[in-house]
């Protein structure tokens, strides 16, 4: 197939839409049908005109086209499976495969549930950073951004479906395709839910040989996108640090700060006498004399011998946070790249995401009840972020296994992150691995199809749900035989059934549930049938 693949089919399609029209065009000249002339003449320049935003040569990608005859599929590796929180049963996932294939599963999924994603894509460098159809996206291509923009426009709209009503994405780039990734995302999330373009420094100074143009790049972009205003970034926690209580204030710890001032007219300054000293102040105060007056009265003034200042107790400051800058300084991903190195000491891997610009990221964006997604994981640093940021954030990363990096390295970092090294703590986390695999359409031309699909409803159950089936505690029942064969000492109680959307529970079932205290949760009926899987 690939041989005889066509890129361009977009452009084909266009120019023969034209070509078909041009001979109505011609045709109706001879009748004289001067109606049809001008609607005919005013088709082809609607077809031969350009809109305003982003406009490029499509081109169409081998494994898109490959779903049209073959189904993408789930099969858990079983032998990859990590389970580093035994008292949890939440589940992370690493997916491997294309990601338009794991992608199209899990709009099936996760459609509306994705809090956040992170993508790194490939940056189009021309330096064998950009494969597309299995053919390295160099200098000299003529099509190298149509192709990229192909690539990710593909991929963007079915991330937007996947994005909660809170949801943001965020997508990190550099000046090689900066400019047409904003205007990209402008056509696919709407322009007005453009959040920012957020700055950060991959260097702290122009080191090494200067240039010829004398100007050193240290920059790179995260672009933010929101589905709906209502996105907030978390906002950055303030510093807690200085906090004391050397007079045993029942409020708790406290710090001096100044009490700010502010410009007024003169008839509105007041005066405010040190009541241990009778010492007198006259500012142009912040607060109104009333407001001061009652600080005063509530022991959250400090009489100091030059200005007053107040109590800023940290019970009051807790859950407050600061708004972000958009440009996040340094930060430096060498610090990452050598904590590859001796975690992996065998695998190499170029430019990983720094780490800490990634803690940073999710802790500023992601709820620490959240789902988070990566489907450009290349090293896994993302997962690794998630994990050491805490709360209750889950991870899904996607990636293809070109140069076994699915296995060697993005799984081996999970794998030796939850092991734990001479240098580096356990973490704790539970990981299933699962690779994209094919139905092909033709091998079942009937209702066998709809059977055989069945075979792999299981991990798409996992997966949106985060639970491994084989915790007893999960059952998955597709057919009323599966059911009925099932004695009562097979109901677990305090269990969940995970159930196919056609069966039924006849009055004893439903007593062993009742009894047991068993959860029924009704697998959603787009698992099955054609219309998922076309």
């Amino acid at each position: 197939m690939s041989k005889d693949f066509i890129e361009r089919p977009r452009k084909n399609e266009k120019d023969g839409a034209i070509t078909y029209v041009q001979e109505l065009l011609k045709q109706a000249r001879e009748d004289r049908r001067n109606e049809d002339v001008d609607k005919l003449e005013n088709l082809i320049r609607l077809l031969n005109t350009k809109k305003y935003g982003l406009v490029w040569e499509e081109h169409a990608e081998l494994v898109e086209e490959e779903m049209k005859t073959k189904i993408p599929v789930f099969i858990e590796d079983e032998t990859k499976k990590i389970v580093g929180n035994p008292e949890s049963e939440d589940y992370n996932f690493l997916l491997e495969g294309d990601n338009l294939h794991s992608l199209h599963l899990l709009k099936k999924t996760h459609a509306g549930k994705i809090d956040v994603i992170y993508i790194d894509p490939p940056y189009n460098t021309g330096n064998k950073d950009f494969i597309y159809n299995d053919k390295i996206v160099d200098k000299t291509d003529g099509y190298s951004h149509s192709k990229w923009l192909s690539f990710m426009s593909h991929r963007l709209k079915i991330a937007k479906d996947l994005l909660s009503q809170m949801g943001v994405i965020l997508v990190s780039i550099d000046e090689n395709e900066q400019s047409q990734l904003k205007l990209l995302m402008d056509e696919i999330f709407g322009e007005q839910n453009f959040v920012e373009s957020i700055v950060w420094d991959k260097k702290s100074s122009a080191k090494g040989v200067p240039p010829r143009n004398m100007m050193v790049g240290v920059h790179e972009y995260i672009l933010a996108y929101q589905i709906s205003d209502n996105f907030r970034f978390l906002g950055e926690k303030r510093d807690e640090s200085g906090f004391k209580n050397p007079d045993n204030d029942p409020r708790g710890p406290w710090r001096e700060s100044n009490i700010k001032s502010t410009i007024k007219p003169i008839e509105e300054a007041f005066t405010i006498t040190d009541p241990n000293t009778g010492k007198k102040y006259t500012n142009t105060w912040a607060f109104s004399k009333e407001s001061l007056e009652k600080m005063i009265a509530e022991d959250r003034i400090l009489w100091k011998a030059n200005l007053p200042k107040q109590k800023e107790f940290l019970n009051n400051m807790r859950n407050s946070t600061k708004a972000l800058k958009s440009n996040w300084g340094v930060f430096d991903n060498q610090k990452t790249t050598m904590f590859l190195k001796k975690l992996l000491p065998k695998v190499q891997f170029n430019n990983p995401k720094p780490l800490e610009l990634m803690k940073y990221l999710i802790e500023v964006t992601a709820p620490e009840n959240s789902t988070i997604l990566d489907f450009f994981a290349g090293s896994g640093t993302t997962a690794q972020a998630v994990i050491e940021a805490g709360g209750n954030r889950k991870f899904i990363l996607a990636t293809n296994n070109e140069n076994n990096i699915a296995q060697d390295i993005t799984y081996a970092r999970l794998n030796k992150l939850h092991e734990g090294t001479e240098f580096y703590e356990s973490q704790k986390f539970n990981l299933k691995y699962f690779k994209t695999d094919f139905v092909v359409k033709e091998d079942f031309p009937d209702v066998t199809l709809e059977y055989e699909l069945l075979n792999y409803v299981t991990p798409l159950v996992e997966l949106e749900f985060g639970v491994d089936i084989s915790n007893p505690k999960v059952q998955v029942i597709l057919s009323e035989g599966q059911l009925d064969e099932m004695a009562e000492s097979d109901f677990i109680e305090n269990s969940t059934l995970f159930i196919h959307p056609e069966i039924f529970f006849d009055e004893k079932q439903e007593r062993i549930l009742r009894d047991k205290n068993i959860t029924k949760q009704e697998i959603p009926h787009y698992y099955f049938g054609k219309d998922i899987w076309s």
